[in-house]
């Protein structure tokens, strides 16, 4: 042990006189790393990330700690990742709202492209368009007649302003060109309640919140708004082959990291994360949620972010939402 020592110094001390020093590398990670989840423990991205967390944990050394930071549709979250240092050790999954939060919000208080890194698109979970059972109605064609009779009648159950059950009633009225209206509640548990009541007859509301009434027949499913069939209801068509052609939306989750984090760090975050997406138990309990998983590259979910600021800058504009 003494010689080994010796021969550290001596090599150290040939270094310095040499004017050459060379730092030994970090080793990453080296302490905890927070994932920031956006919504309260309990929702699909709070489970997601402790999903995730334990197989980040087994593979890199260091506890990944699950810290919940609700609030203005992600903005708090976000905020705070930007406010956090660019070391790699702070991580947040966010949601499709990260993607429409520029359209909504005429001020933020970050930069959604500049002031963040993809690191991967994790998958995403289409919603089911549902109806309660005293509408009657069974198809999409039928919804779309039964609303153009009853112009401005019929309300949907939106989960928040902006959120991806809102956006999915107001890209069905465009594109279906009629028009039901949004009723807004405080996330998707009060208005879940009032759906099952019969006092809001229509519901765009994600496989988790909407698969058990469904089951229960308490609600009934007319289809998915994803641009394919979901894993999860491969018996339920899409509201594209329905009559809607080319309509697709869902709630996708990504992770980011701050946007000076060095690329050599994103990479890593990438590999570990697909990585964890890959585990059998990992997937087996995604998959029960009716998450479609992906893992893709860095620069794939940099064009997807932009692609969907695009798409759904455009349907905000068209639709005439108010900006907060």
């Amino acid at each position: 042990m003494t010689s080994i020592r010796l021969f550290l110094a001596s090599t150290l001390l040939a270094l310095s006189v040499s004017g050459v020093v060379y730092a030994q590398p970090s080793v990453f990670p080296s302490k905890p790393i927070r994932l920031i989840s956006p919504y309260p423990a309990g929702g699909a991205v709070d489970i997601i990330a402790r999903t995730l967390g334990p197989k980040l944990t087994s593979s890199l050394g260091q506890p990944i700690v699950v810290e919940n930071r609700s609030g203005a549709s992600g903005i708090v979250a976000s905020e705070n990742l930007f406010k956090s240092p660019a070391d790699g050790y702070t991580l947040i999954i966010v949601i499709s709202s990260h993607a429409v939060n520029p359209s909504m919000y005429k001020r933020l208080p970050y930069d959604t492209l500049d002031d963040f890194s993809p690191v991967t698109l994790l998958g995403a979970v289409p919603n089911i368009l549902s109806v309660h059972p005293s509408l009657p109605v069974q198809t999409v064609r039928q919804l779309i007649a039964l609303s153009r009779s009853r112009k401005g009648e019929l309300n949907y159950a939106s989960f928040g302003n902006g959120s991806s059950s809102h956006l999915s009633g107001e890209l069905f009225n465009i594109m279906a060109n009629v028009k039901m209206t949004a009723v807004t509640y405080k996330g998707a548990a009060p208005a879940v309640i009032d759906v099952l009541g019969g006092h809001i007859p229509i519901m765009f509301g994600n496989i988790p919140v909407s698969l058990p009434h469904v089951k229960s027949g308490k609600i009934r499913a007319i289809a998915v708004t994803s641009n394919k069939r979901s894993l999860t209801l491969p018996d339920l068509p899409t509201v594209a082959e329905s009559g809607l052609s080319g309509y697709d939306i869902g709630e996708w989750f990504g992770v980011l990291v701050h946007g000076k984090t060095s690329k050599e760090l994103v990479a890593k975050w990438n590999q570990e994360m697909v990585k964890a997406l890959g585990d059998q138990e990992v997937q087996e309990r995604l998959i029960k949620l009716g998450v479609d998983l992906v893992g893709s590259s860095p620069s794939e979910f940099d064009a997807y972010i932009r692609a969907q600021m695009k798409k759904w800058g455009e349907v905000i504009k068209q639709a005439g939402i108010e900006q907060g």
